[in-house]
């Protein structure tokens, strides 16, 4: 009952609610983002998301356009600057979010929409995760969030796809909670942000 109507209901009722009461803050940050980073404010990615439908995700955006000499765009470490930083810190650069759970493309929890050049590489256990709407946040983001492997996380995933309850929802938004004030695993270990999946068999031969 939950899973079938009930969540779709409760992500379209407080995503708008969360639109209207936060219509400021999004103001506020949208001039910031236009001054310290110039335009376009909103930073939109094609994502895969529930049965690997193909979406655009909205963020606030939080990198620079710098690019080195050749005109490719330097490493995201370099492009992050202190203001998009602090953005990501506290998860307000995930607000615009709110547009896409309006919309019916995420959640509020579920597991995170990453990117479409990945599909190819999951495994037939991996896949499971895309049988539900991503979310802005999940099992995955308040078990480690970028400081664990891609092996855990997906784990976590497929974890949350076969035990879809309403408690559970609950449970994970107030970890969440806790997980963003704390600003805990922001960045993994060797990156800036997250490191690029490369499958299954690349992070098996990496152990060997």
């Amino acid at each position: 009952m939950y899973k079938k109507f009930l969540k779709r209901w409760i992500d379209f009722v407080l995503s708008l609610m969360g639109i209207v009461i936060l219509s400021p803050v999004f103001l506020i940050i949208s001039i910031l983002v236009e001054k310290k980073l110039g335009r376009p404010v909103l930073f939109k990615q094609k994502r895969p998301g529930k049965n690997e439908k193909i979406f655009e995700m909205y963020k606030f955006r939080t990198m620079t356009d710098e690019k080195d000499a050749k005109g490719n765009l330097l490493p995201d470490a370099e492009r992050l600057t202190s203001f998009g930083k602090k953005l990501r810190s506290t998860s307000l650069d995930e607000l615009p979010e709110l547009f896409n759970i309006l919309k019916g493309d995420m959640s509020i929890v579920g597991p995170r929409p990453l990117l479409v050049k990945y599909l190819p590489l999951y495994s037939k256990r991996q896949r499971k995760r895309h049988r539900v709407r991503p979310g802005v946040t999940g099992l995955a983001q308040v078990n480690g969030r970028n400081a664990i492997s891609w092996e855990e996380k997906f784990e976590w995933d497929v974890r949350y796809v076969e035990n879809i309850t309403f408690m559970n929802d609950v449970k994970i938004i107030l970890k969440t909670i806790k997980t963003v004030l704390g600003h805990e695993g922001i960045n993994s270990e060797t990156s800036a942000t997250m490191e690029e999946f490369r499958g299954e068999k690349a992070m098996k031969s990496m152990v060997r």
